[in-house]
């Protein structure tokens, strides 16, 4: 189990943190972003799962410029809280909550090198964070909403990306996704047989087998580009 600690971005503004340790010496860091839910139980138990597999995990409170505290579940009201939430830190001027990604990359680099992973909005953030952002080696987007959009493959990755795709996404038609790999053959695709969401097991989208799979080609790529 992890705590909350608080960490300033370059702008001096705070925001919480989920922390989680290894149990003995680091591998290197993680960082963890959240989806529009919060960093909520799921997703500090995914950074439990990367701190028990040797690595410091970081999980930065994405939401806190526009609403301290956010923890949602998954209901359909929690998905429309969760959306207008999303919508308002993308209206925040730039660099908006990328300097909070900074700021979690720089605290998870004390353990050694540093890997991204995020999920949903995360997952694009994600991406935007392996194309933008400093001290990154590796970087892991889940289901990036909006991420085979026009406008995002016309970035460039600066570190190696593994990204993780369902093909009955109907948030992100397969088209796109193809589309992506065409425009960024570097990079590690990997589509399941599943839905948006599948990494999660408090969703109905939920698929054990292709969640199963996807956290042991992200645990490989770690081990690969954070060792």
């Amino acid at each position: 189990m992890g705590q909350f600690i608080d960490l300033k971005a370059a702008d001096g503004h705070a925001s919480p943190v989920y922390v989680a340790q290894p149990a003995g010496a680091a591998k290197g860091g993680v960082v963890v972003i959240q989806e529009i839910f919060g960093v909520n139980s799921h997703i500090q138990s995914v950074a439990d799962f990367y701190a028990a597999h040797g690595y410091l995990a970081v999980a930065p409170a994405i939401f806190q410029r526009v609403k301290p505290g956010v923890d949602l579940g998954y209901s359909q009201d929690d998905m429309g809280a969760g959306m207008a939430l999303k919508t308002a830190v993308e209206a925040l001027p730039s660099p908006g909550v990328m300097q909070d990604i900074q700021a979690a990359i720089q605290h998870a680099s004390q353990a050694g090198k540093v890997g991204i992973v995020g999920f949903c909005y995360g997952g694009l953030l994600t991406w935007r964070s392996a194309c933008e952002l400093d001290g990154l080696s590796a970087a892991a987007p889940y289901y990036g909403g909006g991420m085979t959009t026009p406008d995002e493959i016309a970035r460039k990755p600066k570190v190696p990306v593994q990204a993780h795709f369902g093909d009955q996404d109907h948030w992100i038609p397969l088209d796109s996704v193809e589309a992506f790999k065409k425009a960024h053959p570097q990079v590690e695709v990997h589509i399941y047989h599943a839905n948006h969401g599948f990494n999660c097991d408090q969703r109905g989208s939920y698929d054990a087998p292709s969640a199963k799979l996807a956290q042991q080609r992200t645990l490989e790529f770690f081990a690969r580009h954070l060792g």
